[in-house]
């Protein structure tokens, strides 16, 4: 075995998240909240915003919990019907049933693997009372957005966008994480940029940020004694971590393009074998936040293939196994237009592929290697 490890997706730190880290170390303010925090709101907001409808940002604990406010914020109620992406992390769907909802999951198109507008629209046919949508973009690429926001207006639906792994992407130029009605990105570990742990909610209603503000402090009522009239949580980010993404902030770019060249070296190097790259959509930007493998049907077994990269300390993941398949998720119904369900099959035929920037050249060429001599 080779004793240098290759990860899937690790942190990649610059040196300006350090001056941040200090300026809160020197003012003593390592508690949540403070300036940090405002500034990486501030920035990140304008960043996806651009010259469209101003963005209100919200830093918070993770991602999920950005998801959960969202879910509080659509009003969802218990019993109510939620319509979710089904090829996802669970902590897509998870906050759903924090408020009691019931999610119905929805299957992928095969064009980027993302929900399928027809699958949501048979959803809004078999669930008519169907309120509130849970869109999430796999791997950092965009769904189909256009159809999928039709549908949604068409049935007055509220969408809330799960943008976790998708920060940087953008569909015909506009970028993800703007397209719902309340929006979430995550900073976890793994992710393109990070903050160690964290999230941030996006949305343009000033007085939906300030509700979930509210909550997200542990709802204190406006008092000069602790009073509180609602259920909070204690979800707001560290000022110190909100100045580690404000300096990885600096580098996403870097960090996409660089994503991106590890993709294309593979998708170059691939494009003899029985094998495709998880798709993109024409004129849409891709984060490429990992690059996955899907095995052409009696060609070869992905879990034979990740067993061989681990012999030689490489990881790769299997691909997300999609809700409906997962065991606390049994009893929910699941909405497919296919002869068979897309999502099983590339769960069955895919592999997630080392995709950490930091990944040299002649690292990658070990990693593409095996992978062609497994054909």
């Amino acid at each position: 075995m080779n004793s240098k490890r290759i990860f899937l997706s690790t942190p990649t730190m610059h040196g300006e998240e350090m001056g941040y880290i200090k300026e809160a170390f020197e003012k003593n303010w390592i508690a949540p909240l403070g300036f940090n925090c405002d500034g990486f709101e501030q920035e990140l907001a304008a960043y996806l915003s651009g010259e469209g409808d101003p963005l209100y940002a919200l830093s918070l604990s993770s991602g999920t919990a950005a998801l959960h406010l969202g879910v509080k914020l659509a009003g969802v109620k218990r019993g109510e019907k939620v319509l979710c992406s089904d090829m996802t992390f669970s902590a897509t769907v998870n906050p759903v049933t924090y408020e009691g909802g019931i999610p119905v999951f929805i299957d992928a198109e095969r064009d980027s693997w993302n929900m399928d507008p027809e699958a949501l629209e048979e959803a809004f046919r078999k669930h008519p009372e169907a309120r509130v949508v849970m869109l999430a973009h796999l791997y950092g690429t965009p769904a189909k957005m256009d159809e999928l926001l039709d549908v949604c207006r068409r049935h007055n639906a509220v969408l809330i966008e799960d943008a976790a792994e998708a920060l940087s992407a953008a569909y015909h130029g506009q970028k993800c994480g703007t397209f719902g009605d309340y929006n979430a990105i995550s900073f976890n570990g793994n992710k393109i940029i990070t903050t160690s742990g964290g999230g941030m909610l996006l949305t343009v209603s000033k007085e939906a940020r300030d509700k979930a503000f509210f909550w997200a402090t542990q709802s204190r009522d406006p008092a000069p004694w602790y009073q509180h009239s609602e259920i909070g949580y204690n979800y707001r980010m560290s000022n110190v971590l909100a100045g580690i993404g404000r300096g990885q902030l600096l580098h996403l770019e870097e960090h996409r393009d660089r994503k991106e060249a590890i993709y294309r070296r593979y998708e170059k190097a691939f494009a003899d074998l029985p094998v495709a790259m998880n798709p993109v959509l024409p004129d849409t930007r891709a984060n490429f936040w990992l690059s996955c493998l899907l095995i052409d049907e009696g060609a070869g077994d992905p879990m034979a293939l990740m067993e061989k990269l681990a012999a030689e300390n490489i990881e790769a993941r299997p691909i997300w196994k999609p809700m409906h398949m997962q065991p606390v998720f049994a009893h929910c119904d699941f909405v497919s237009t296919a002869p068979a369900p897309v999502n099983e099959d590339i769960f069955r035929r895919g592999l997630c592929l080392p995709s950490d920037i930091k990944m040299t050249p002649e690292e990658q060429d070990r990693v593409i290697d095996l992978i062609r001599s497994s054909f």
